[in-house]
């Protein structure tokens, strides 16, 4: 399971009123690239057959089946404090992680 905490929920409903397109969901993925080896994404696309769908904190999501296998039990925050780092995924299958958060191994 992936959570997402009430201010990301916020964030990611703000952003999602903007692209005005309601076939489309936010995806998470994780794709080679960054300083440790893995990177983090997040986008919205429509929903694809392999896609698996999750809730939380009343947001639909996307992830693909090999993506959700190395961010099983993650947290998606948001912060937008004055040294936010804006999303911030805390993930507990992670070895190293990398100073910009959005790189881990």
């Amino acid at each position: 399971m992936i959570t997402l905490t009430e201010a990301a929920a916020r964030k990611i409903g703000d952003l999602k009123s903007e692209i005005a397109d309601d076939s489309k969901y936010l995806r998470l993925s994780v794709e080679t690239g960054g300083c440790s080896g893995l990177e983090y994404g997040m986008s919205f696309d429509v929903a694809k057959e392999d896609d698996v769908e999750l809730d939380s904190a009343g947001v639909h999501f996307i992830i693909d089946k090999e993506s959700l296998t190395s961010m099983k039990g993650c947290e998606v925050d948001f912060d937008d404090g004055l040294h936010g780092k804006g999303f911030e995924i805390r993930n507990p299958n992670a070895k190293s992680t990398c100073g910009c958060g959005r790189s881990f191994s």
